[in-house]
C-alpha cells in the first residue's frame, strides 16, 4: 500500500551549494504628486518656496505643480518664468490648496488652514513663539501632516534650512550696517571698512553660532575689525577655526564688552535660543555709552531681541534712534533679499519632494529619513513634537514610534 505522506526530499551535500531562489525586496511604488506653491500674504514675506528652476526640476520627474499667480514676484519671479518651467498657474488659494503636498515660506495662517484637507502635507515655518495653543489645535483638526523649517534636518544632523537662512541673514546684515553707517542722516556718513591711512570700522558681534560667523566673515571681507563676543569657549574656537585667522573673542564678561562698545561702529545681535526668546545682553546703559551714529542690528529680533531698546520694525520701516544709535530691529532679514534667500529654500526643498515621490509617499520617507522626520510637529492629526505638546497642553505622540508601528 502507498505511503500517503508526502515524502522528505533531501539534498545531497553537492546539491546543497547549487544557487538557490534569493527573496529579493519588492521596490517601492513611485508616486506622482501635486505639489502647491501659495502666494504669500505675510507683509513682511517676500520670499517664495519654490523657484523655476525647482519647479523644471520636479515637472521633469513626473510631479505636477501648482502655482498661485503672483507668488514668485515679490522675488523677482514671474508667472511666465514659472509657467515655462511646466507649471500650471492658478488663480485662487482654492485651487491651489487642493495639492497633496503645500510648500509655502511663512506658517500658514488660521485663514489659509480653511483650504487644508486631511492626509495633506504642509511644509512652512513654523515660529513658534509667535502662535498660540488654538493655533495648533486647529492645524491638528485638520488631520494633515505638517513640516517645520525650522527643524528639518540634513545628513550631518545640521538644521538645513535655518543654517543657510542663518548664512544669509548674517552677511546681510553686516551689508545693511554699511548703507546706513554711510547714511548722513542716520549714521556717521563714514564708509564701512578699512582703508590706507584711516582707521577700519569696528564691528562687535554677540554671538558665534551661524549668524555671527557669517557676519564676521562679510566684515573681514571689507576690511573691518571685528570683535566676537559668546559664552561658549566652544563656538569661539570653532569660529576662529571656520574663519581660518585669529580674531578677537570674548566671554560674555559686562565690562570687556561695554569697553568695546564705546569704540564700536557696528553692534550685530546674533544670539539663538533654542527655549524660543532670547536673553537680554546688551543693556539699555551700554547702548548710551556707544558713538553717536553708530549702527546696532539685533538680528536676534525673531526672538524676541538680545538689546534692551530693541523693538520690532518692518521692512518699510526699518529703523529707529534711541541715544543716538541707529536701530535696524527686522525679523527675517533674509527676506531683504528674496530672490537669493528662494533659492536657498529651493535647493534644501526640492530634494525632499523628489525623494517623498521616489519613495512612494511621506509616510515612507518619514520611516526612512531621520532628518526628514525631525522636521514632523504634526502627522496625520497627531502632534508630535514634544516641547509644543508640554508648551500648549497638548496630547503628545513619539514620531518615532509612530514610524516604527508603520507598515
Amino acid at each position: 500500500m502507498e505511503d500517503p505522506r508526502p515524502s522528505t526530499i533531501r539534498l545531497s551535500p553537492a546539491d546543497r551549494y547549487m544557487p538557490q531562489e534569493e527573496m529579493l525586496e519588492v521596490a517601492r511604488q513611485k508616486s506622482n504628486l501635486a505639489i502647491g506653491v501659495p502666494r504669500e500674504i505675510s507683509q513682511q514675506e517676500n520670499r517664495v518656496s519654490l523657484v523655476p528652476d525647482g519647479v523644471a526640476l520636479l515637472v521633469r520627474s513626473g510631479h505636477r505643480v501648482m502655482v498661485e499667480a503672483g507668488a514668485g514676484v515679490t522675488a523677482h519671479f514671474s508667472d511666465h518664468e514659472y509657467s515655462e518651467a511646466g507649471a500650471q498657474i492658478v488663480y485662487s488659494p482654492d485651487e491651489v490648496y487642493k495639492a497633496d503636498i503645500i510648500v509655502k515660506v511663512g506658517p500658514v495662517t488660521m485663514e489659509e488652514m480653511n483650504f487644508l484637507r486631511p492626509k495633506q502635507t504642509l511644509i512652512s515655518a513654523i515660529q513658534i513663539s509667535m502662535q498660540c495653543g488654538d493655533y495648533f489645535r486647529n492645524l491638528i483638526s485638520k488631520k494633515v501632516t505638517a513640516l517645520s523649517f525650522e527643524m528639518i534636518r540634513d545628513k550631518t544632523n545640521q538644521l538645513a534650512i535655518i543654517r543657510a537662512m542663518s548664512e544669509i541673514a548674517g552677511s546681510t546684515s553686516i551689508f545693511i550696517a554699511a548703507e546706513y553707517l554711510a547714511n548722513t542722516d542716520f549714521g556717521r556718513g563714514k564708509m564701512f571698512g578699512g582703508f590706507t591711512g584711516i582707521i577700519p570700522s569696528e564691528v562687535v558681534i554677540i554671538g558665534a553660532g551661524t549668524v555671527g560667523e557669517f557676519a564676521a566673515r562679510s566684515a573681514l571681507g571689507l576690511g573691518a575689525l571685528v570683535k566676537v563676543f559668546d559664552n561658549s569657549i566652544y563656538r569661539l574656537r570653532r569660529i576662529q577655526s571656520n574663519l581660518g585667522m585669529r580674531i578677537f573673542t570674548s566671554i560674555l564678561h559686562p565690562k570687556i564688552l561695554a569697553e568695546s562698545l564705546t569704540t564700536a561702529d557696528v553692534l550685530i545681535g546674533a544670539v539663538h535660543s533654542a527655549e524660543g526668546s532670547t536673553p537680554c545682553i546688551i543693556s539699555e546703559e551700554m547702548i548710551r555709552g556707544m558713538k553717536e551714529g553708530a549702527v546696532a542690528i539685533d538680528v536676534s529680533i525673531d526672538q524676541g531681541g538680545c538689546f534692551e531698546t530693541s523693538r520690532a520694525t518692518t521692512h518699510k520701516s526699518p529703523v529707529f534712534k534711541i541715544h543716538g544709535v541707529t536701530h535696524y530691529c527686522v525679523p527675517n532679514i533674509p527676506s531683504k533679499v528674496p530672490h537669493t534667500a528662494s533659492q536657498a529654500l529651493n535647493n534644501i526643498i526640492v530634494p525632499i519632494i523628489l525623494d517623498i515621490g521616489s519613495e512612494g509617499g511621506i509616510e515612507n520617507l518619514l520611516k526612512r529619513d531621520y532628518g526628514v522626520r525631525q522636521g514632523v510637529y504634526i502627522y496625520n492629526g497627531l502632534m508630535t513634537n514634544l516641547f509644543i505638546g508640554k508648551r500648549y497642553g497638548l496630547p503628545f505622540q513619539d514620531i518615532d514610534l509612530l514610524m516604527a508601528a508603520f507598515h
